[in-house]
C-alpha cells in the first residue's frame, strides 16, 4: 500500500536538500508522478527571519500552484512551516543560518521541509525540520 503522506514528505526533504540543478530534475520527476512542488532559498539570523521564512513558503506555494489564495490553504502552509521551524529552533536560536525550504503536495497531503546550515564563524552544523498538514483536495 502506498503511503502518500510519507511520499510527499520525502519529496519535500529531497527538494530542501537539493542543489539548483538537482531541484529542477526533482521537480520534473515529481510532476510526472502527480506532485506539486516548490523550493526557495532562505537565510539570516534565527528567530529574526521567521516571518520571512513564512512569507517565502506562502509565496512559493501560490506561485507554483501548490495552494490557492484562500485562508484554509494559507493556514496549512503556514502551520507546516512553523512546525518545521519549531523543530530546528532550539538548535539554531540566535545563530546565522542559510538553507532551503522544500514544499510538496499530492492530493490532501502537504509537507514543508527546511534544511539549513547554522553556525558561528567556522563552527557549522546542519539541521532539518519537517511539517505536515492535510487539506481538502478541491481538484477531485
Amino acid at each position: 500500500m502506498v503511503n502518500q503522506s510519507t511520499d510527499v514528505a520525502k519529496f519535500a526533504v529531497k527538494l530542501a536538500m537539493s542543489t539548483r540543478e538537482e531541484e529542477n530534475e526533482l521537480k520534473k520527476s515529481a510532476l510526472a508522478q502527480g506532485f506539486k512542488t516548490a523550493a526557495v532559498d532562505i537565510g539570516g539570523k534565527l528567530p529574526d527571519i521567521t516571518m520571512k521564512v513564512l512569507e517565502r513558503a506562502l509565496v512559493a506555494s501560490k506561485k507554483n500552484g501548490i495552494i490557492k489564495d484562500v485562508h484554509l490553504h494559507d493556514g496549512a502552509v503556514a502551520g507546516a512551516t512553523r512546525e518545521a521551524l519549531a523543530q530546528i529552533g532550539l538548535k539554531s536560536h540566535g545563530l546565522s543560518a542559510g538553507g532551503k525550504i522544500g514544499i510538496a503536495r499530492k492530493g490532501e497531503h502537504l509537507s514543508v521541509a527546511i534544511f539549513m546550515s547554522i553556525g558561528l564563524l567556522h563552527l557549522n552544523d546542519t539541521v532539518i525540520g519537517l511539517g505536515h498538514r492535510s487539506l481538502p483536495d478541491f481538484e477531485k
